[in-house]
Order: structure tokens, then C-alpha cells, then sequence
């Protein structure tokens, strides 16, 4: 069975996308739409489709079985529900909305129609994710501490609070979902953001540059996730998960097992964006959605955290995690 796929945006995520999906025989990717009209055309001179501007006419006019959404948090506009209403199926690039009650309602138009959903966390996907939870299951974690310490991404309405919602909601929502899936759901959060540099130096710039958000989770641990942006180089972008006689550190591709008098290194390679394509497709095909690690509805629940984060700073008081 072929999969036939349309694709709203066709950017860098995009990309990646595009790349998985030429390695996987059943997917056929056929229909592409972005306000660049230069980037539609440039995917479907690849693959041997059509390119739009406006996503209602390429649902209006293709027959497609799946559609990718990989748009900016603010640009989800409708196309999910119009696509669920079809029936076709939906992979959504994280997050899935610049606000809780656009992503509730697209929610509820997946779940109304019975689609396939499955939402871009490929931190889920990789090898090194699968050996950390193999490596915690049965332990009693104490405290997880994650980063996302890096440099200001290029595009534009990145640095646009109402936009992106800055780097917690957008980039750090990697960590974030994380977190939840090698310990549990995240409760309560209390934050602090504040800017030091980039706000005096880039133009059009309203986002926060560093964060520290203390995050409570259901089965009571504590931790705490760290970002910024501001540095002129990348750092380090992973989860430590603290149990009595464990510590595991994630840091990309490898797993940091440290025991009593032993320490070992585990490089493992493997390609997400394959892996979450692979399942998304598989899906499809025969129905079995097992091999799915984040559906449209967990991937709520990461960004009700990190907009509770947000909410935390403008009030200066915890937050109850909204699920």
C-alpha cells in the first residue's frame, strides 16, 4: 500500500522529513504547500508533485492519505481539523500550537475522527532514549536536571514572543517532553526568565535569552530544566536523571551510566527522523500504532508545561500544569 502525503510548510524540518521519507518504500509524498512558493516547488521538483501557497486548495485538490504539518507554533490555522475532518491522517512538528486552546481543539477533531497522529519529539525516537529507559526501569529517581544551552536559531518569528513563545515553548520543549517520558507527567512548574544580552542587540527580539524552570512530576520528583540562547557557541543539550545508586546523563547520541566505582559510555547511533517516520507510516498501513512514542495528545501535555513556564514568570508564583 502506498501512502500518499501531503505536506504543510516545507522548511528545514521539512527537510529532515523529506529525507526520511525517501528511504521508506510504502511513502509517497506528492503535495506541497508553503508561503514560500520557491520551497513547495523545490520539494515537489524532488518527489514529482505538485506545490500550492494555500493548504485549503491542496486538500481541496489532492488525494492524500497523510498529512505533515511543520509550521511555526503561531501558522497552525486550521489545516489540522480540516485534514482530520477528511480523514487523513496527521504527523504535527512539535509544538503543536502557540496556544493550549488551538492545540485542545485540534485534540479533539483527531480524536473525533479516529486518525493516525504522531507529533515530532524525536528525542523519543532515538537509541540513546531507549537505553535510558532501559537502563531507569525499576529505579527510584530522585531528581532530573536537563539544558538546552545553545545559540538564537536564524528565522525570524523565533525571536517573536507571540510567535514562538520563545525558547521554552519552541526548543527547550525537546527536554521537556523528554523529562516526561523517562520519568513521568509534569505537575506544577515555577520559573524564572529573564534577558541579558540579545534583547539590546537584535532587532525585533521579545523572547527571554536565559530560563530556569523547577518542574514537579506526578510520581513526585523534582528537578529542574535550563536554557539560553544568548551563547555565541553550542553547548549542551541533554537530560540527568539522579537515582540512589544511577546516574544517567543523555547528551544526543550517547547514554552516561554511573554507578558505585563504575562509569560507562554508551555511543549509540541511529537516525530519529527515520525511526518516527518509519512508525508514523507503519501506522497507516496496517493499523498497528504501537511503534507511535508520541501522539497528538501527549504532545499536549509537554506544552501545557512549558506554557505554564511562561505563565509562571509573568505571575511569580508556581503553576499548575493544565492537562
Amino acid at each position: 500500500m502506498s501512502v500518499r502525503i501531503g505536506f504543510f510548510g516545507c522548511g528545514g524540518i521539512a527537510n529532515a522529513h523529506f529525507n526520511a521519507l525517501a528511504q521508506i518504500p510504502e511513502a509517497q509524498p506528492v503535495a506541497f504547500c508553503d508561503i514560500d512558493e520557491s520551497r513547495a516547488q523545490a520539494a515537489a521538483n524532488r518527489f514529482g508533485g505538485t506545490a500550492y501557497t494555500d493548504w485549503k486548495k491542496m486538500l481541496d485538490n489532492e488525494k492524500i492519505d497523510a498529512l505533515y504539518v511543520c509550521v511555526p507554533p503561531h501558522a497552525h490555522v486550521g489545516a489540522e481539523e480540516a485534514a482530520a475532518d477528511r480523514g487523513i491522517h496527521l504527523f504535527v512538528e512539535k509544538p503543536v500550537g502557540r496556544t493550549l486552546e488551538k492545540a485542545k481543539a485540534i485534540e479533539a477533531a483527531i480524536s473525533k475522527s479516529g486518525v493516525v497522529s504522531s507529533v515530532g519529539y524525536h528525542f523519543r525516537y532515538m537509541a540513546s532514549t531507549q537505553k535510558a529507559r532501559e537502563l531507569l526501569a525499576g529505579k527510584t529517581i530522585g531528581m532530573v536536571t536537563g539544558w538546552w544551552m545553545g545559540g538564537m536559531p536564524g528565522v525570524a518569528w523565533w525571536r517573536v514572543m507571540e510567535q514562538s513563545g520563545g525558547q521554552f515553548v519552541e526548543q527547550t520543549t525537546h527536554i521537556v517532553d523528554l523529562a516526561r517520558y523517562l520519568v513521568s507527567d509534569i505537575v506544577e512548574v515555577y520559573a524564572l526568565m529573564t534577558n541579558r544580552k540579545l534583547d539590546k542587540e537584535v532587532e525585533n527580539y521579545s523572547v527571554y535569552d536565559v530560563g530556569a524552570v523547577a518542574v514537579k512530576f506526578a510520581n513526585g520528583v523534582i528537578g529542574a530544566i535550563h536554557n539560553t540562547c544568548l551563547l555565541n557557541m553550542g553547548w549542551r543539550v541533554g537530560l540527568d536523571v539522579v537515582t540512589p545508586d544511577l546516574i544517567v546523563e543523555t547528551d544526543w547520541g550517547s547514554v552516561k551510566a554511573t554507578e558505585p566505582g563504575k562509569v560507562i559510555t554508551f555511543q549509540l547511533s541511529s537516525n530519529p527522523y527515520l525511526e518516527e517516520n518509519k512508525a508514523f507510516i507503519h501506522a497507516i498501513v496496517t493499523g498497528d500504532r504501537s511503534g507511535i512514542h508520541s501522539t497528538y495528545t501527549d504532545a499536549v501535555k509537554t506544552l501545557a508545561v512549558t506554557l505554564a513556564a511562561n505563565e509562571s514568570v509573568l505571575t511569580g508564583q508556581p503553576v499548575k500544569v493544565w492537562m
